[in-house]
């Protein structure tokens, strides 16, 4: 009875918005790591190369980031619950392009679409972080991340099997059909959301464009509202995000075509990550909220820049060992960053900052990505990943000198 009591009053807090939200990435992250499996392998048997998978990526990225800027405004002035549900409907039918593409350039397509669509995105963070207690943020992230990858875990494994059965092609046709389906049931879970603001309504299409002017006024605005801390946090997301996300297309790619890994055992190696993101998750949440949020910091850059390293000269072992030493940072870094820009921001600013936030990294991304591409297919395929290691260093620099915990943690 004593340990039934000490379990509710430590997750007392899952409810409401953030269950919804809990159970609607359950569903969402198994879906989309069932394709992401093999996803550059799918295009460059649509007729992509290196070069093509980074284009999309770019063409992805920079068209996420248009919509940053007038996200972040209409979630605070017109609430999150409407951005969130709608879009997410609409997302769903976005994957049907994936799932029939005759070539690459449906790939292209659906992820233009898609990309549109995450307007959404900081209207959703908004809403996770309006839904947790300042004292449980920590553990509230990392909890997302432990439920997304436990839902994602059998995914690779799936993929995998799926690959055996129907070949590469038809095998991502129907994790493609299972993505649609899926996720057209989380998006009627997010009906069931509750607006966190007082101030709603639905936008129309006039709104959103006449937003822009005013959205990049307002998201430009909000850093002299700020802890200086704030800056140079972004500053060091900035660079390590970008960084990783420019090879993150091009590790399957690189393990299977010139490391000799078998497809097969590529998506044993993609469960494996997600174990130790499961197993991290918990004790991770706990140390940020107790030891604080920069230290974690600190720590997943060094674990970063190691996993990198035993990845590009690696054999079955030393991939195993690049997923155990990523898989612990992507926790930290995710986890802390998240609950420190909640901590540093209040309420009412939060849509803005993670619409400035999100344009910024995903513009960094799209260029990033689309070098990698080029640098990848024309120059070298190890350069990209040493770039990654290369860039962890001033981002450590900078979070050891330059960011500083809260004072007072916002509500």
């Amino acid at each position: 009875m004593g340990l039934m009591t000490r379990l509710r009053e430590e997750f007392d807090f899952i409810q409401g918005n953030y269950l919804v939200l809990v159970v609607s990435w359950i569903l969402m992250d198994f879906a989309m790591e069932l394709p992401r499996t093999y996803y550059s392998l799918y295009v460059l048997a649509l007729g992509g190369s290196a070069f093509i998978i980074g284009l999309i990526g770019f063409v992805s990225f920079i068209a996420l980031a248009s919509v940053q800027f007038p996200g972040g405004y209409l979630a605070d002035r017109f609430g999150r619950r409407w951005l969130v549900t709608t879009m997410t409907f609409v997302i769903a039918f976005s994957f049907v392009l994936y799932a029939v593409a005759p070539s690459w350039h449906w790939i292209l397509l659906g992820a233009l679409i898609n990309s549109l669509c995450l307007i959404y995105q900081p209207a959703l963070m908004a809403t996770v972080a309006d839904s947790l207690p300042s004292e449980r943020r920590g553990m509230g992230f990392s909890i997302i991340t432990l439920i997304e990858r436990t839902a994602s875990t059998p995914a690779p494994a799936l993929a995998g099997l799926l690959f055996l059965m129907y070949g590469l092609v038809s095998g991502m046709r129907i994790g493609y059909g299972v993505m649609v389906a899926l996720f057209l049931v989380a998006a009627l879970l997010r009906t069931r959301l509750r607006e966190t603001i007082g101030t709603v309504g639905k936008p129309g299409v006039k709104d959103i464009v006449a937003s822009y002017p005013q959205a990049l006024r307002d998201a430009v605005a909000v850093w002299r509202v700020v802890p200086r801390s704030m800056f140079y946090l972004f500053i060091a997301g900035l660079i390590g995000f970008a960084s990783f996300m420019m090879v993150e297309p091009f590790f399957v790619v690189y393990a299977v075509k010139d490391l000799g890994i078998s497809e097969l055992d590529w998506g044993i190696l993609m469960t494996f990550l997600s174990l130790v993101i499961i197993g991290f998750a918990i004790p991770c949440g706990k140390l940020i909220d107790k030891a604080g949020r920069k230290k974690p910091l600190l720590v997943s850059y060094v674990l970063s820049a190691l996993a990198m390293l035993f990845f590009v000269f690696g054999d079955k072992l030393r991939i195993f060992i690049s997923m155990l030493l990523g898989g612990v940072g992507q926790v930290l870094v995710m986890s802390a960053s998240s609950s420190l820009q909640a901590d540093l921001v209040p309420r009412e600013y939060r849509g803005k900052m993670i619409g400035f936030t999100n344009f910024m990294n995903y513009i960094a991304i799209a260029v990033a990505q689309l070098s990698a591409g080029f640098i990848y297919q024309k120059i070298s395929h190890q350069l990209v990943f040493f770039l990654v290691i290369l860039f962890q260093i001033p981002a450590l620099v900078i979070t050891l000198t330059r960011v500083h915990e809260a004072e007072e943690r916002e509500a």
